[in-house]
């Protein structure tokens, strides 16, 4: 038994240290050359949504808002988290906020993943609150999403919190249900 404690322990540290060097690559660029960074990787993601489920672009482009974030993570045995970047962007006034993520996963499982997930905010309400008080979201959600008063299905969209909206894309494709595992988002201090 203690042999597993140290060696979640040492995964735990590994994943960590793949976010400060994460961190620290980012770092070696301009606080523009990030951000257009962010922005590009975003719109690449966005391309792909349109792609995969193209009913989601009339719906973004009715919302208040929305926002978009790449991630990576690791997972080996009972230890695994990830981190990621990305942006909400406001339609009424025009602003874009730039934002990091940070996931920790309990439970057994092995792998490498990458996802990117877009959230589409049905009130500048439920916007703000994410973009001003962190969001914090966990557990697993499954929903069928109608845009307020359209009773237009979305198929692939989710409801994953009151006025929030989220589609994931996973390498291939669409992904049925959202499965986030405690992740955390919160303003990126040095991009905003």
């Amino acid at each position: 038994m203690n042999f597993i404690k140290r060696f979640s322990v040492s995964i735990f540290l590994l994943v960590a240290g793949i976010g400060v060097s994460y961190a620290q690559f980012g770092a070696s660029q301009t606080k523009a050359q990030q951000q257009e960074a962010v922005l590009k990787t975003n719109d690449d993601i966005l391309k792909r949504l349109y792609q995969a489920e193209p009913r989601s672009k009339a719906l973004i482009e009715k919302s208040p808002g929305y926002a978009v974030f790449s991630n990576f993570g690791m997972k080996i045995f009972i230890a695994g988290g990830g981190s990621g970047k990305g942006a909400v962007y406001q339609a009424s006034p025009k602003k874009v906020t730039y934002m990091d993520m940070v996931e920790i996963q309990a439970g057994l499982g092995l792998g490498i993943s990458s996802f990117q997930i877009v959230y589409i905010f049905q009130t500048p309400e439920a916007m703000n609150d994410f973009v001003n008080s962190g969001w914090t979201f966990g557990g697993q959600a499954s929903a069928a999403a109608k845009y307020q008063d359209q009773g237009g299905s979305y198929q692939g969209a989710q409801l994953v919190a009151p006025g929030i909206l989220a589609y994931q894309l996973i390498d291939s494709g669409l992904a049925i249900d959202i499965a986030a595992k405690g992740t955390k988002y919160y303003k990126d201090g040095d991009l905003n």
